[in-house]
């Protein structure tokens, strides 16, 4: 069985939604040449028939040979930049939306759940309705809510529930926190959203954040940005410098065994890299479809992994993904 737990949609009660009112939403939706194409922050891009409809999502599914998809909301509608009933009301639409495409297809698909998270009381509602009328595992959370990071203290207790209630965060960048140099060449997403995971990882280290979180689970997008590949680095500053210890975290390399990781490098190497840091047990497949920046073959981008054994083969395609949901 091959599971894929990074698959974003934007289902249609959304769309509907933001076509009646589209300055509610601060989010555009026009149809051209028989084609929809949505706009926000002045950028246009098509709002390819997978995001919307079930039918084409499984029917690339079948075509690129994924059995299971975990679907979550793209990021261009987190809407956590309006206010906060809005942010509220297109949460309610995305997870009702998102329970219906489950429902066609209950074999094939999973739910995440989008939350409000501009404001923690209403988010902590809307997680526990999700959990409870759409048997949700799972909820997608940006890595930072309008440039203020996961680890602050407003954002606890939306942690603490998610904990509880036994589900696990899929962290995924939709604004690098870190900003110049990167308006041109698209390098906001190229090397922003890898970025903004790892400032994220980073904070809820050194805050002491995860020794509080002690149960929760949380899985990286993107390969889990920069931070398999510069965790010595924390370790080593979390010996050497007074501000790392400042909150007294447990070692960084410590915490990173908590993390999970899709194995969405775009390189080969690199995923050996990841595989070989955090173990075939911690890493699953993100295909990011239908964005362009996942892979054309998801399931050939795990057989090109340099000496891939069997049985870490078998850890990315489904194990990890099925102990996530809680399915193994």
């Amino acid at each position: 069985m091959n599971i894929d737990l990074h698959n974003h949609v934007i289902p249609e009660a959304v769309v509907n939604a933001i076509v009646r009112d589209p300055g509610r939403f601060g989010f555009k939706i026009e149809q051209r040449g028989g084609k929809r194409y949505y706009t926000i922050g002045g950028r246009t891009n098509e709002l390819a028939p997978a995001f919307y409809d079930v039918d084409a999502k499984i029917a690339w599914m079948d075509r690129v040979g994924l059995d299971v998809a975990a679907i979550s909301v793209g990021p261009p509608i987190y809407f956590y930049w309006v206010k906060p009933e809005v942010g509220l009301e297109a949460a309610r639409l995305a997870n009702d939306g998102i329970a219906q495409m489950v429902a066609k297809y209950p074999d094939r698909l999973r739910g995440m759940a989008h939350l409000p998270m501009q404001d923690p009381d209403a988010a902590i509602t809307e997680l526990e309705r999700a959990v409870k009328e759409h048997k949700f595992k799972a909820v997608e959370i940006g890595t930072s809510i309008e440039g203020v990071q996961l680890s602050d203290p407003k954002f606890r207790k939306v942690l603490k529930t998610i904990e509880q209630l036994g589900c696990f965060i899929f962290a995924h960048p939709y604004r690098c926190s870190a900003q110049g140099a990167m308006d041109a060449y698209y390098l906001q997403n190229f090397i922003g959203f890898p970025l903004d995971t790892t400032i994220m990882v980073a904070h809820l280290m050194f805050s002491g954040a995860l020794d509080e979180l002690k149960q929760l689970r949380i899985l990286l997008a993107h390969g889990g940005g920069y931070v398999p590949y510069q965790i010595g680095r924390f370790d080593h500053g979390h010996k050497v410098r007074p501000e790392a210890k400042v909150n007294k975290p447990s070692p960084p390399r410590d915490l990173f065994k908590r993390f999970y990781f899709d194995m969405l490098t775009h390189d080969p190497q690199a995923a050996r890299h990841l595989v070989n840091m955090v173990g075939a047990d911690r890493v699953v497949i993100g295909t990011d479809h239908p964005f362009d920046m996942g892979p054309d073959s998801p399931i050939g981008a795990v057989d090109a992994i340099p000496e891939l054994t069997a049985s870490e083969r078998e850890w990315i395609c489904s194990l990890a993904a099925q102990a996530l949901l809680g399915e193994d």
